[in-house]
C-alpha cells in the first residue's frame, strides 16, 4: 500500500468522516500524486490486469472498422475528432488506425484525441501513437465544441467510482470506508437525503441485505457525451464488463497482480472497478436526445464485425504456436465463457435511426 495515500485517506476520514465508497474509489484511483493510475502502467505481464487490446490486434482493428463503418454511415465527414477515453498503452487506438489506412478519406478527416489522466500511460501513448499527433485531454467535457465526433471507451466505464447502499431492517443505508484500529474497514452509515432518486426500481421490494451500485458518475459522462453528440452530430461506443438490467450485487472488486484481492488489502496498488449498469447508461445519455443502439454481448458484437474472418486470416501464414495463440485469443475474446459473454457493447448517436454494424 502506498503510505502517502494511506495517510492522505487517514486525513480525509478524521476530518471529515468516513468515505462513500465512490469518494474512496475516486481517490485511490485518481488521487493527482498518490492515485493508482498516476505513476504506473497497469497493463500486461508485469502490471495487474490485461485489456482486450493486449490480448489481441483483432479486437483494435475491429474497433476501427466500426468506426470508419460509422464515419461513412454519418455521412463521412470531411473533419470529425476521433476520441478515446483511457487509451492504454494506445495499442486498441494504433491497431485501428493500421486497420482503417486504406479507408479512403478516414485519415484525412481524422483528429485523434486520447481522454488519459496518468503520465505514464501519455507517455506509451505518444510513442505509440506519434504518428497521428494526438491531442490529451483531462475529462471528456474538453473535447472542442465544433464538429462531430466519434468516441470509444473500452474498459473505461468500470473504473468510474460507484456508491453502494444496503437494505437493512430500518431501510437503506450507504457502505462507507472508515479506519479502525491503524487500518480500514467498511461500514455502514445513513443513506442521504433524496435516495429514492438515486436507486432504480428494482430495489424497491429489494431483500433486507441486498446491495445495489449506482454511479453519478458514470452517468454524468453519459450525460455529456450524448450532449455533444447531440449538439454537432457523432456516435460513440462503450464496451465494458456488466450488466444490461439493473439488479442487485456488490460487483466492486480489486484486482493485483493478475489476482482479486481484498478491496482495502492493496489501497493505491490495486485496480478497482465495477461492473457497468447499462440500462442506467441508456437512461442518462437518452434523455438528451441520443439514440441508443445495444447492448450486447461482446461475443457477438465482434462476431457481427467478422473476428472469425480475420482470425483465418492471420492463421493463414502463421506458425503452429502462432495459430494457437490466434486461437486462444478469439476464445477469450468471444467466448460465452469468457470476456465475449461477461462484457457488453453499446453505442449512443445523434440524428436519424442508423443501422450501426455490431447491433
Amino acid at each position: 500500500m502506498s503510505a502517502e495515500l494511506r495517510g492522505y485517506l487517514k486525513r480525509q476520514i478524521i476530518d471529515h468522516g468516513p468515505l462513500d465508497v465512490g469518494a474512496f474509489m475516486a481517490i485511490a484511483l485518481g488521487h493527482p500524486r498518490y492515485g493508482y493510475y498516476m505513476g504506473r502502467d497497469p497493463l500486461g505481464r508485469g502490471g495487474d490486469f490485461t485489456t482486450a487490446p493486449e490480448i489481441s490486434q483483432m479486437f483494435g482493428e475491429l474497433i476501427g472498422v466500426w468506426c470508419a463503418d460509422t464515419w461513412a454511415k454519418l455521412g463521412s465527414p470531411e473533419r470529425f475528432l476521433l476520441v478515446e477515453c483511457g487509451p492504454g498503452r494506445g495499442t486498441l487506438m494504433a491497431d485501428a488506425m493500421r486497420a482503417t489506412k486504406k479507408v479512403p478519406g478516414f485519415h484525412a478527416a481524422a483528429r485523434l484525441a486520447l481522454v488519459e489522466i496518468s503520465p505514464a500511460l501519455r507517455e506509451a501513448q505518444a510513442n505509440r501513437l506519434s504518428l497521428y499527433q494526438p491531442d490529451w485531454l483531462a475529462q471528456v467535457n474538453d473535447i472542442g465544441p465544433d464538429g462531430p465526433v466519434l468516441l470509444v471507451a473500452n474498459e473505461f466505464l468500470d473504473a468510474l467510482p460507484v456508491r453502494q447502499f444496503v437494505k437493512t431492517a430500518r431501510g437503506w443505508g450507504e457502505r462507507r470506508v472508515g479506519l479502525n484500529g491503524g487500518g480500514f474497514a467498511f461500514g455502514l452509515g445513513p443513506a442521504p437525503s433524496g435516495l429514492t432518486g438515486l436507486l432504480p426500481e428494482a430495489a424497491r421490494d429489494a431483500e433486507e441485505g441486498s446491495v445495489f451500485e449506482v454511479s453519478p458518475a458514470r452517468s454524468h459522462f453519459a450525460r455529456d457525451v450524448a450532449r455533444r453528440l447531440a449538439k454537432s452530430g457523432g456516435a460513440a461506443l462503450f464496451i465494458d464488463y456488466g450488466y444490461e438490467r439493473r439488479a442487485a450485487g456488490d460487483t466492486l472488486q480489486a484486482v493485483y497482480r493478475h489476482d482479486y484481492c481484498g478491496v482495502l488489502d492493496h489501497i493505491g496498488d490495486a485496480d478497482l472497478s465495477a461492473h457497468v449498469d447499462f440500462e442506467a447508461l441508456a437512461e442518462a445519455a437518452s434523455k438528451e436526445g441520443v439514440l441508443v443502439a445495444g447492448p450486447v454481448s461482446q461475443g457477438d458484437f465482434l462476431q457481427s464485425l467478422g473476428i472469425k474472418v480475420r482470425a483465418q486470416a492471420l492463421a493463414e501464414n502463421a506458425s503452429e504456436r502462432q495459430k494457437g495463440d490466434i486461437a486462444s485469443a478469439l476464445q477469450r475474446l468471444t467466448g460465452k465463457d469468457a470476456m465475449g459473454g461477461l462484457f457488453r457493447a453499446m453505442a449512443i448517436y445523434a440524428g436519424d435511426p442508423l443501422h450501426l454494424s455490431g447491433f
